[in-house]
């Protein structure tokens, strides 16, 4: 898609063939950045409404509004459901955002941090310090590489994987296929439990019900749960989870934080009352998942 297409009038549409027929447009203020980088097209825009925002390949990866659902769920959902989450590598998440909110977990003790591309990187640390701030945290050891490749060369060493990745186009569709959730696999420390974004069941069901099959084939125990981003697709997007515990009951968090805790943390979108809700799916995507 081109700039042009997508940039009109001062507004900024995401148009993608992911989601036919329907668009959410932004109004801008200014181009902060643009640039192709070897992978993909990368633009931070500063917004009217929404802050800033940061958009790879024509497509809304986050904006500083909203951010936070995101970045809390797809990290304390899986977090909370391990017993002792001390290791866990990020695959993806080069704005920063999900290390940001690892590092929050008092069990965590190391993270290791896989991004390909290090223009998402050097972007989100200079416009968008809000989530790159995540990248330089203490706890973080970050690797520029192929995260395939990376978890072929690391097996049995994690306790929680978390793949942050774009949408099935560019450089993230290998993201999505059952091989990938393999190297997941074999990358676990026994017990040990992924979580991956999976997209919306309003407007790509098809792709949801893949790629939870896909885990599904390679893991005991799966889930899918949904959290709301009002600036994605349908302003909703899904998680699937899968443990290598067959007793892993992902509707219950074993970590409950205090008032306290979640106030200290920082945390304004997840909490143990939302972790359960998040698994409640309406029925037809209940009967979808093969979930009733």
């Amino acid at each position: 898609m081109l700039l042009m297409d997508s940039l009109k009038a001062g507004w900024f549409s995401e148009l993608n063939d992911l989601w036919p027929g329907m668009c959410l447009s932004l109004q801008v203020d200014k181009v902060l950045h643009k640039e192709k980088s070897k992978y993909q097209d990368i633009m931070v825009l500063q917004t009217k409404n929404h802050g800033k925002a940061l958009i790879l390949d024509g497509i809304i990866q986050c904006t500083e509004t909203d951010e936070f659902s995101y970045q809390e769920m797809i990290s304390f959902l899986p977090l909370c459901s391990h017993p002792a989450p001390k290791k866990v590598l990020i695959v993806g998440g080069g704005d920063g955002g999900v290390a940001r909110e690892v590092a929050k977990h008092p069990a965590v003790e190391e993270i290791t941090q896989v991004e390909i591309d290090e223009g998402v990187l050097r972007v989100s640390r200079e416009h968008l310090p809000f989530m790159g701030c995540g990248l330089d945290h203490p706890k973080l050891t970050l690797y520029v590489e192929d995260g395939f490749k990376f978890m072929a060369d690391h097996r049995e060493q994690f306790d929680v994987i978390i793949t942050d990745s774009s949408d099935p186009v560019g450089p993230a569709v290998s993201l999505f296929q059952k091989s990938y959730f393999s190297l997941m696999q074999q990358a676990l420390r026994p017990g040990g439990i992924v979580c991956s974004q999976a997209g919306t069941v309003w407007a790509s069901l098809d792709h949801v019900c893949q790629t939870f099959n896909h885990c599904h084939q390679v893991f005991p125990r799966t889930a899918y749960a949904i959290t709301s981003v009002p600036t994605y697709p349908t302003g909703q997007i899904g998680f699937v989870l899968g443990s290598l515990n067959q007793e892993t009951n992902f509707k219950e968090p074993l970590r409950i934080f205090s008032e306290e805790e979640l106030d200290q943390m920082g945390l304004r979108y997840y909490s143990a009352e939302v972790h359960r809700a998040a698994f409640s799916l309406p029925r037809f995507a209940q009967q979808a998942l093969s979930l009733r």
